[in-house]
């Protein structure tokens, strides 16, 4: 069976295999999106692919809404031009449950799939004439969390972006130029409103689109190649909106057993490909059932009734203690934990992190006994449900093949909101101290010791991209088993409230991090060693 749209002809062959197919017809759904374009979607990537594309996917279905999706890659064209284009946009998504359970369902809501690309003229027309349409209501981003800076890690202005400030809208190539100059075509369109919904997770993320497109327009109507009134139009929530959103859902990198399960049903050429710029891109994705999406109810042009599709629309506040919720207590705490201590380990899985008693207990400490008395709570979920939801379904799941190798990426920017906000939290309150705090202080002397870029074996391992690696291995450069580290020799990086949030010998934490970093500094196995007497005494 062949992922196109000859090939999905054959109906009866795909349903007997067990796929869920489109429930409409893809040649009227793209010819309203050509005509009459509503939403598009920047960053082509697997969570679009699971999330975002399955829930217009299913408003469609139900006869929700008629026009379908479109789709711009602007960071890796390969994606789009090696598996997309190649399959005319469709796409597997294979739904993972914990009951061991698989869900197989053919994804024919995207219509179009086009490169941010100046170079590709065609593709280029046809963004600046979607974003000129009086009918398009959203346009969304998973661009990654680093796609929104205009800044390198040292906090100095991008040379595509200093360059982008200089060329004005009609040359400005950097990937946020040229959304912002697609703003400015929309802006000589009648001035036209529109949502720039950023669906990445980070916090407050929909401020961190809003701040690239101001500087972008400041730059521009300062230096004469844009009119006067553009800043003032993306400045105007009610032309110009940008919702915060909390979005959760896994979907790790090609699953080579999922790739087994579609050649054994038939699938033609199943395999993944790994592009340039090292993307992992398949006909399939693999993801987790759960998911969450909450969405700053701001959309100055309307919008599809995604509310049929679970997604929850509430105001900005409420938004942010969802977030909160999630990134400081009950779930990516407990994710970078298991990424510092799986890689100590030699653990490839989360699952089958959770299967060791010390690291089981280690997180459940850290939700339930550090995090959840200063959660936030949001009202429209329950902390402790979706903590417990976390525990006991999704991070076992043993059909989900994410790694802690993977989740390690950027750590450094990750501590401060992740720990940080809970240690902030402890300081304020009149009723906690930050010294009640053990498990943090765990994660955060693991993490000295995962820079040593050693396992608590003794093998040299590679520590994962971060931006920030450079500045900090040297601090632990000279440590190795068998010899002890002070206080005086990190206090320097302890200190430091851009890594941890806050200055860990202010909170008077540094001692118990210098301890428990000692301890696994005593030779191979101390690691694990520590982490069975912590959770055992604890």
């Amino acid at each position: 069976m062949e992922l196109n749209t000859k090939g999905l002809l054959d109906r009866k062959s795909w349903e007997a295999a067990g796929y869920r197919l489109p429930a409409f017809s893809r040649q009227a759904a793209g010819d309203a999106a050509r005509t009459c374009p509503r939403w598009i979607h920047f960053g082509a990537g697997n969570i679009f692919r699971a999330y975002q594309a399955n829930l217009m996917q299913q408003l469609l279905n139900e006869k929700k809404a008629e026009a379908g999706l479109i789709v711009a890659e602007g960071f890796d064209y390969e994606i789009v031009e090696k598996m997309y284009r190649p399959h005319d946009n469709c796409s597997i998504l294979v739904t993972l449950k914990a009951d061991g359970s698989v869900e197989k369902t053919v994804i024919g809501s995207v219509v179009e799939s086009l490169l941010l690309d100046r170079d590709r003229e065609t593709d280029f027309a046809r963004l600046t004439d979607i974003f000129s349409a009086k009918s398009l209501q959203m346009a969304s981003f998973t661009i990654t969390e680093k796609g929104y800076s205009l800044t390198d890690a040292g906090g100095s202005p991008l040379p595509s972006v200093l360059s982008d400030f200089a060329a004005g809208p009609r040359k400005a190539s950097s990937y946020l130029g040229k959304i912002c100059s697609l703003l400015y075509a929309r802006y000589e369109s009648e001035k036209l409103p529109i949502a720039m919904v950023s669906m990445d997770n980070c916090s407050h993320n929909g401020d961190k689109l809003k701040s690239a497109m101001l500087a972008f327009a400041e730059a521009w109507v300062k230096n004469g190649t844009a009119d006067a009134g553009f800043l003032d139009y993306v400045s105007d929530p009610s032309r110009v909106s940008y919702p915060w959103s909390m979005i959760d859902k896994i979907t790790p990198r090609p699953d080579p057993k999922v790739e087994a399960i579609l050649a054994a049903d038939g699938i033609a050429d199943p395999m993944p490909v790994v592009t340039a710029k090292n993307t992992w891109v398949a006909p399939f994705v693999n993801a987790e059932e759960c998911q969450y999406l909450v969405i700053e109810d701001a959309f100055p042009n309307g919008r599809p009734p995604l509310e049929d599709t679970g997604v929850i629309f509430t105001d900005k506040s409420t938004v942010d203690r969802v977030e909160k919720m999630k990134v400081c207590t009950c779930l990516n705490p407990l994710h970078t934990a298991l990424a510092i201590f799986g890689c100590l380990l030699g653990y490839t899985l989360i699952s089958e992190e959770m299967k060791n008693p010390a690291l089981k207990k280690l997180v459940e400490r850290i939700g339930y006994v550090e995090g959840m008395p200063v959660a936030a709570d949001p009202g429209i979920l329950d902390p402790g449900q979706f903590l417990s939801e976390v525990l006991t379904l999704r991070l076992p799941n043993p059909f989900m093949p994410d790694s802690p190798q993977r989740i390690a990426t950027d750590t450094s920017q990750k501590l401060p909101i992740r720990f940080g906000e809970t240690i902030k939290a402890y300081i304020a309150s009149p009723k906690l101290s930050p010294t009640d705090l053990t498990a943090i202080p765990l994660v955060f002397a693991g993490w000295l010791r995962y820079l040593m870029g050693m396992d608590d074996s003794g093998n040299v391992f590679q520590p994962s991209a971060d931006p920030m690696l450079e500045a900090v291995t040297p601090f632990v450069a000279d440590l190795t088993f068998g010899r002890t580290c002070t206080l005086q020799q990190l206090s320097l990086l302890l200190s430091r409230a851009d890594i941890f949030g806050v200055d860990l010998i202010e909170a008077g934490l540094a001692d118990r991090v210098i301890s428990y970093l000692n301890e696994m500094l005593t030779g191979p196995g101390a690691v694990a060693a520590l982490l069975k007497r912590y959770t055992e005494t604890d």
